[in-house]
């Protein structure tokens, strides 16, 4: 589609991901701005629909891009669909143009009576930029408690290995039956972490069936996520994945049941929690967090 943006003439383009040349314009762009490949993870086969790049080209470049993250979530046992917007960027030589606020205004149209809430997070360089667009900042919450270490047998998992990732898929069907605002039916985003960021922190537990991707930083264990059936308690999982110099766990989600748990203020350097203003803000009344594995 030809737009007209402030006098100067683009292609307006969504969902790219089987446009080859677009693709790679894209990806270029990405790596330019963000150090950042999408081709490998298309490669492979897990850039499905839930994540829609709106990009403009000027000629058969892409010069800005503002992606949609559709986010299934459930709260209470009710099913809500969540837009993410992320990888927003323009290339340097065409910054001052509008045309992130032109993509905004096209995403935000297209989605806004589609969706239960829309929400992003932004670096501190364009803090002033979203609020214009009806965006107001939210604060997340994050929980942690002590704990000791249980000896069950505990696998890490090769994300090079097809039975491996296999494992991952199957019990990441029954999302994170501990959180209290779990990410579901979203492959791609998750492959997006196990076969790159987080390649390397891939567990099972084959007692729980459980697949968990965890971190262990000198006395603290950082549980970004847990996928199982949800027939043990969270507490077995957690201590199952200390080690003997583990004291305290972080969470990575909010758990369903906080007792026992300390909470405090999610920071995030360069990181900045928006939620648009007349849609749902769960943010408001509830001490919550999005999962850190569902931030595009």
């Amino acid at each position: 589609m030809k737009c007209n943006i402030n006098g100067n003439e683009y292609d307006f383009i969504k969902d790219i991901k089987d446009d080859d040349q677009v693709r790679k314009s894209f990806n270029r762009l990405a790596q330019e701005i963000f150090g950042l490949s999408f081709e490998q993870w298309y490669k492979n086969g897990y850039w499905g629909n839930d994540y829609i790049p709106y990009v403009l080209l000027d000629g058969d470049k892409v010069v800005a891009n503002v992606s949609v993250n559709i986010i299934n979530t459930r709260w209470h046992n009710q099913a809500k669909l969540y837009i993410q917007l992320g990888t927003v960027m323009t290339d340097k030589k065409y910054r001052g143009k509008g045309l992130s606020r032109w993509l905004m205004e096209k995403v935000l149209e297209d989605w806004k009576d589609k969706s239960h809430a829309i929400y992003l997070f932004a670096n501190d360089s364009v803090l002033d930029f979203y609020p214009k667009f009806g965006f107001e900042k939210a604060i997340e919450y994050q929980y942690s408690k002590a704990i000791s270490k249980r000896v069950v047998n505990v696998k890490k998992l090769d994300m090079s290995l097809a039975q491996d990732i296999e494992l991952l898929l199957d019990a990441y069907k029954y999302s994170n039956p501990f959180s209290a605002l779990p990410m579901e039916n979203n492959t791609g985003l998750l492959m997006f972490y196990c076969s790159q960021l987080m390649k390397e922190n891939v567990y099972y537990i084959e007692e729980y069936k459980a697949v968990v991707i965890a971190e262990h930083e000198a006395e603290k264990l950082i549980c970004h996520d847990v996928y199982c059936p949800g027939e043990c308690s969270l507490d077995d999982i957690l201590c199952t994945m200390a080690n003997e110099n583990t004291e305290k766990v972080i969470l990575g989600f909010t758990p369903k049941l906080t007792k026992d748990f300390q909470v405090a203020k999610h920071e995030e350097d360069n990181t900045t929690l928006f939620i648009l203003k007349g849609k749902e803000n769960l943010f408001e009344k509830n001490m919550l967090m999005f999962p850190l594995l569902s931030q595009a």
